[in-house]
Parts: structure tokens; C-alpha cells; sequence
């Protein structure tokens, strides 16, 4: 008898726990009444509230949900509450587990090794040149090229120029990052870039982040200026160096068959308010930028710019990643990127 109670706790406990876990996979629509099916997008992603993408997604669910009568549901999940890093949101939208992510581009190369083309150092000049190659016909060209792995790329959204912190002194040439314990994406080229510049890089997972640096796992790290803002790095990190080594973009990502079981009508809506979002979480992102350096400047961050000579020397270290990763990407598709500069 006891064993039979201990046992039945035990499923009980089990059940619980899981309960109160992720999300898992479940019917994307449901049957009202009166015969009309209704959607449920729940979109999972690691930037906090105070960040443009959580704000622009308010917006994204606001309209969604009125311009289809309640057809569309849409819930939120910002500051990591579901998955503690972009891969794993990728792969749960991937799964179907969930219905839409907006993370960085840059973890999207371990799907789709075409993406690695964006993660080039200094591959654009200024946001213009990011923004024609991203959606013009290279940047459609590779969302379209996400069906093949069960994903659709709605449009391209902003994280930023990406720049360099850490605890020993200003960045102001490769060889002052010797040695530097740095953490990256979860990307290689990425981790190779740092790696040519003399650090001791590799990959980690972004919600954890605050803690590693904190303890002194890392001592470097390096992110747009939102999230060094939005996620209090200035907290762990003194000395901050506007690099602008590679611009990076955020996605908005479906799961493919979700998307195409929608309909006709509903799929026109969805790519409508991503659209939107793209243009006016770029906008936003720009102001925040502005605003939230002078907020590092205020909380004790020292920051430095590098001269036009001093981004060439980084440029310069930076061609043997542009080598290596040639025959993988291809040298028409980097010529395409590269373009956009003229």
C-alpha cells in the first residue's frame, strides 16, 4: 500500500514539474462555435521589455489580433522566460513546439550555413548598406531559403553595430585583446573573428551571461548597445569600445507549416505587421542607441571610439576569416553583401 502511494506522489510530482515547464508542442488552432477557426502565435525572445523588439511586438500583437477579429491570438514570452538562448528558440520553432522567435541572425549560420554571410567583420559600411543588402533581393533570397529547414523568415529586424567590453583597459587595437577570455555567439565565424584578433573567444549562452562575467568565467564579451543597456552589463563590464565590427540584425521566424496552414488572408496579415515591425523596430533601435550609450556613459561605463586608422588595423586581422570561410559561404554571395557598401 505504501509502495502504491509513494508511486502515485511520484507521477503526481512528475506531472506538476511538468506542467509548469516550456510550452509543449499543441494544436496551433482551435474551433469556436460558430464554425471559425482561431490562431495562437506564441512568440518566445531573450531581449527584456525595455528593449525595441518587446516593444515593437506589442505592437505586432495589438494589430494582429484586431485586424483579424479575434482570430489571432498572440502571446508573448520576452527576457528569456522559455528558452535561455536564441539556438533553442530556433529549434523549438523549428519543431513546431512553438509558432514564432525573433532572434539574432547570427545562431540562425547553425541552420542555414548561407547566414554566416552577415556575420562577416566589417562586411558593411553603415546602416544603409546593411539595410539595402538585408531587403533587397540577396536578404529575400536567403528568408526564402529557410523553408528548407522548416522556418520562415517573415523580415529582418535590428540588434545594432555590435561592439567590444571588458575589464582590463580600452580596446584600441587587436593586440589589446590578447588573451582576453571573450564570449561570442554561437556562431564560429564569429568565434574565429575574436580569435584573429588575438582573444581567447568562444561561444555562450546569452541568458547566462551576466553571471559568467560576473564570476569571471569571461572578462570580455561584446553586443549592440541595447542589450549592454537593457540586460545592466555596465553592472559587470568597465570599459567599452565602440568597434562596430559587424552589424546585426534580428529575424523574425515562423514555423514553415504553421505559416502555410494559415489562411490565405491571415498569411497576408502576419507578413504585413512583420514588415511594420521591421521598419519601425529599426527607428526605435536607432533612438535607443543614442539614448542608452549616454545611459552607459552616466552608470560608470568608460567609453572609447576608434579612429578611422584604428578600424582599418581590426580589418586588416580580420581577412583571414574572410579566407577561411570563402569556399564555405561562397565568393558570389559575399560579393553581393559587399555591394551594398557602393
Amino acid at each position: 500500500m505504501k509502495k502504491t502511494i509513494g508511486l502515485a506522489l511520484i507521477i503526481l510530482i512528475s506531472l506538476t514539474l511538468a506542467a509548469c515547464g516550456r510550452p509543449s508542442e499543441q494544436p496551433a488552432s482551435t474551433q469556436e462555435e460558430g464554425g471559425e477557426e482561431t490562431y495562437t502565435i506564441r512568440i518566445a525572445y531573450l531581449v527584456p521589455e525595455e528593449h525595441s523588439a518587446h516593444i515593437q511586438s506589442l505592437k505586432f500583437k495589438e494589430k494582429l489580433e484586431k485586424e483579424s477579429d479575434g482570430r489571432l491570438t498572440v502571446e508573448l514570452y520576452p527576457n528569456g522566460q522559455l528558452y535561455g538562448s536564441d539556438r533553442e528558440a530556433i529549434e523549438a520553432v523549428q519543431l513546431g513546439n512553438l509558432e514564432m522567435t525573433i532572434p539574432a541572425v547570427a545562431p540562425l549560420a547553425s541552420f542555414n550555413e548561407k547566414f554566416l554571410v552577415f556575420d562577416l567583420p566589417f562586411l558593411f559600411n553603415d546602416y544603409e548598406s546593411a539595410y539595402s543588402a538585408l531587403d533587397g533581393e540577396l536578404g529575400q533570397e536567403l528568408l526564402d531559403s529557410l523553408e528548407q529547414n522548416d522556418l520562415k523568415g517573415l523580415a529582418f529586424g535590428e540588434n545594432g553595430f555590435r561592439h567590444v567590453s571588458n575589464n582590463e583597459g580600452p580596446i584600441e587595437s587587436p593586440e589589446d585583446m590578447a588573451g582576453l577570455k571573450l564570449r561570442t555567439l554561437e556562431n564560429p565565424l564569429h568565434t574565429d573573428t575574436f580569435k584573429a584578433f588575438g582573444a581567447n573567444a568562444s561561444p555562450f549562452a546569452f541568458g547566462e551571461l551576466y553571471t559568467a562575467l560576473q564570476q569571471g568565467t569571461y572578462d570580455a564579451m561584446e553586443c549592440p548597445i541595447s542589450l549592454y543597456y537593457t540586460n545592466k552589463f555596465y553592472e559587470v563590464q568597465d570599459y567599452l569600445t565602440l568597434t562596430g565590427h559587424v552589424y546585426a540584425a534580428a529575424i523574425l521566424l515562423a514555423n514553415n507549416d504553421f505559416y502555410n496552414g494559415l489562411p490565405e488572408d491571415l498569411q497576408g496579415l502576419v507578413m504585413e505587421a512583420s514588415e511594420e515591425f521591421r521598419d519601425e523596430q529599426r527607428e526605435l533601435a536607432q533612438q535607443q542607441d543614442v539614448e542608452f550609450l549616454e545611459q552607459l556613459k552616466s552608470e560608470g561605463m568608460q567609453v572609447n571610439d576608434l579612429t578611422a586608422e584604428q578600424r582599418d588595423e581590426f580589418r586588416q586581422a580580420a581577412q583571414s576569416v574572410y579566407e577561411k570561410y570563402e569556399s564555405q559561404i561562397g565568393k558570389d554571395l559575399i560579393d553581393r553583401a559587399l555591394a551594398a557598401n557602393d
